[in-house]
């Protein structure tokens, strides 16, 4: 039997995205960011998410792709990643979706402007190339350490 595992999909600019489904804790809509002084350029700042203050970090400037301003479509994703929970900004979250791990390849090098060291991999499914985030990379231990420190600020 092919193991397959269900997967978010959301967009940054043009390109769709995907996150294990387990790795999520919620969607949520736009709210007020409380902004934290010298702290790196994609981290947003925090807000209050399920009763706990989170940070928020802005997906697309991780990315390094083009900035956009926020719409009715622009969404938090609540991720549980590195033992913390997180919001990252995406331009909309689409659907969810079964993808069978043999349709899981190696990413390329750079796909667009994304390193694969943020890629667990890439999917062709009806057409359209999803890129597989690989969460555990978009925050490394040095961020992790920045993020905690901001929660302390703040409580």
């Amino acid at each position: 039997m092919v193991e397959s595992k269900k997967y978010i999909l959301f967009k940054l600019q043009e390109q769709i995205f995907a996150v294990n489904v387990q790795q999520i804790i919620s969607i949520e809509r736009m709210q007020t960011i409380t902004e934290v002084p010298r702290t790196s350029e994609f981290i947003k700042g925090v807000t209050k998410l399920r009763g706990e203050t989170t940070p928020v970090i802005d997906l697309r400037e991780r990315l390094l792709l083009n900035q956009l301003e926020e719409t009715d479509n622009t969404r938090i994703l609540v991720v549980h990643v590195n033992e913390m929970q997180i919001g990252m900004v995406v331009d909309a979250a689409t659907e969810v979706i079964d993808i069978e791990e043999e349709m899981i390849e190696e990413p390329p090098k750079l796909v667009g402007k994304v390193r694969d060291t943020f890629l667990k991999g890439v999917a062709k499914v009806d057409k359209r190339l999803l890129l597989i985030l690989q969460l555990e990379q978009i925050i490394n231990f040095e961020e992790t350490n920045e993020l905690i420190e901001v929660l302390e600020e703040e409580i």
